[in-house]
């Protein structure tokens, strides 16, 4: 039992506490710090892949090290951070407060999510100890699941199955959470756009990740039984993995990008001043998008053979997406228009968001039509135009989140100059490192390669210099965030930014139990209600509700 004054940092002392916790902000945090770590490894993979590029004949390792180094940089990025990033570090932190509840449905499953993830994790730490595996994030057959392969390769596909169950519990844990546990008088439309995101998310996770966990259970027997499935010399069907493994792996694209797109939504109305523009329709494209995206997998495989009328029509549907994805940016786009404007650190990310999401959106125009996908296939401009949705529009959403929810978690203040210059540094070095992919490839370089012709020499030196001038700003912007938990670190209040939502009108850091009574509702970006008091207090209700 709490005492007032007390928060869910200080209620329990000691690591069991930690290690047996059903706290949701607690199990938000656990999963943060190791999202936090997975990113520190996948982004060393990446410069080291960087510098070896630095000379045309390969400046570090051998080809068999390179080709590990660029798998194993994919699939830690891709598995254990931008897939799990937002939704399970902020949305197990903040869900349940902005629904005005207690916990999530079902805390002990949480905590059991959270250990699968763990779990999953440790296994591909294995894979670097016996080895690593060369096969490219997607794992494609028949070249992976060659004999020879040896423990690694097992080690990652057992990874990849028990992190999807931990997808998947957590998509049904947040699907409960908002249908039972929203108060009364909070309908559907009043939940905020980032709880609309997750809902979204949610479904995708529960209905699609089951169709990974049995293509990657059917390729561990293929590979110790060879019954023939995937593999061409026991009868398989090499193909056969691809539509599996797509079905699921592009409905994945908007696990990782509408979790994104719900931080975009709150963070551009709380530093604009305004509340949102066209509420019910970015909610609704939020579930346009996931329902679009289970039938788009077939673009990924235009030269793998398939019919060109399959082609033509996944295609179009593809294509199709573009439409909920701007109807999005517009209406964020009209929620800026004419209002007052704040550039702290949370809503320069968000800008950033908006740069690198609308170059990914319209440079996937090409990579969706059949025209002009087949001559750019495999070239570095599917690997920038991918790092643009899903790394840099991603990452700059997650570092968003984690500079808007930093005061709510820790209850420290972090230096706004040197939050918002990092931030500027993390999306120069972006640009400069993706920016020389499109025209590479554009001009026809492979991807993947270990070694490249003399003429694309200068490009991909300065895609190197971008790495390390955006690894140097993902960098300082962490350290600037870990000065502010030192002793005389500035407090924060429990609302600095002057948000509407629920999770703002409770104490920095939360209560144990999130709230001592539930504040009235008066609607996610009601901003009317709110009055800058200024110093240590920040903004308060005019309504006289007291945190």
């Amino acid at each position: 039992m709490s005492t007032h004054g007390e928060n869910y940092l200080t209620a329990e002392r000691g690591w069991r506490s930690w290690i047996t916790t059903r706290d949701h902000k607690r199990i938000g945090v656990m999963y943060l710090t190791v999202i936090l770590i997975s990113v520190l490894l996948g982004g060393l993979f990446a410069l080291a892949v960087r510098l070896h590029l630095w000379n045309p004949d390969g400046l570090l390792v051998s080809n068999d090290v390179y080709n590990r180094l660029f798998t194993l940089h994919g699939a830690v990025m891709i598995f254990l951070f931008i897939i799990p990033g937002i939704p399970a570090a902020f949305g197990n932190f903040v869900l349940p407060m902005m629904l005005g509840a207690r916990d999530v449905a079902f805390p002990r499953l949480n905590l059991l999510s959270f250990y699968l993830y763990l779990a999953g994790t440790v296994f591909f730490l294995a894979v670097l100890v016996f080895g690593g595996i060369d096969t490219g994030w997607t794992l494609y057959p028949p070249y992976s699941f060659e004999s020879g392969k040896g423990l690694a390769l097992l080690l990652a596909l057992l990874g990849v199955f028990i992190i999807g169950f931990s997808s998947i519990l957590t998509g049904v844990n947040f699907i409960a959470t908002m249908h039972n546990m929203r108060p009364k008088g909070m309908g559907f439309f009043d939940m905020p756009l980032f709880a609309w995101g997750l809902y979204a998310t949610s479904i995708i996770q529960v209905i699609a990740t089951p169709v990974l966990g049995i293509t990657v259970a059917l390729g561990f027997v293929e590979y110790l039984f060879h019954i023939g499935l995937f593999m061409p010399e026991y009868g398989g069907d090499p193909v056969l993995f691809q539509h599996f493994f797509w079905f699921y792996s592009h409905p994945a694209v908007y696990i990782m990008i509408l979790p994104a797109m719900g931080v975009v939504s709150e963070v551009v109305s709380v530093f604009s001043r305004k509340p949102i523009f066209g509420y019910r329709f970015i909610a609704m494209s939020s579930i346009a998008i996931a329902i679009i995206g289970f039938l788009v997998w077939g673009h990924h495989m235009f030269v793998s053979g398939q019919s060109k009328w399959a082609s033509v029509i996944f295609s179009v549907l593809t294509l199709l997406v573009a439409i909920p994805s701007a109807i999005k940016v517009f209406n964020w786009l009209a929620t800026m228009y004419r209002g007052s404007i704040r550039l702290d650190t949370p809503m320069v990310y968000v800008l950033s968001f908006l740069l690198l999401f609308g170059v990914g959106g319209l440079t996937g125009l090409f990579l969706g039509s059949l025209s002009t996908d087949v001559p750019l296939h495999d070239t570095y401009f599917v690997v920038a135009h991918f790092h643009f949705v899903m790394v840099g529009s991603v990452l700059s959403a997650f570092m968003a989140a984690l500079h808007y929810w930093w005061p709510k978690m820790t209850g420290r203040l972090y230096d706004e100059r040197i939050g918002r210059w990092t931030a500027v540094m993390v999306l120069l070095g972006f640009l400069l490192t993706f920016v020389p992919q499109f025209i590479m490839g554009a001009e026809g370089a492979p991807r993947r390669y270990a070694t490249y012709p003399y003429e694309w020499e200068l490009l991909s030196r300065l895609s190197t210099v971008g790495a390390f001038v955006l690894g140097s700003g993902m960098f300082a912007s962490l350290i600037n965030l870990l000065q502010s938990l030192r002793r005389g670190g500035r407090r924060a209040p429990a609302n600095p930014w002057g948000a509407a939502t629920l999770e703002w009108f409770t104490t920095s850091p939360p209560d144990p139990h999130n709230f001592h009574g539930l504040p009235p509702l008066t609607g996610p970006y009601n901003f009317s209600v709110l009055q800058y008091i200024g110093g240590e207090t920040g903004w308060v209700r005019r309504d006289g509700y007291n945190v």
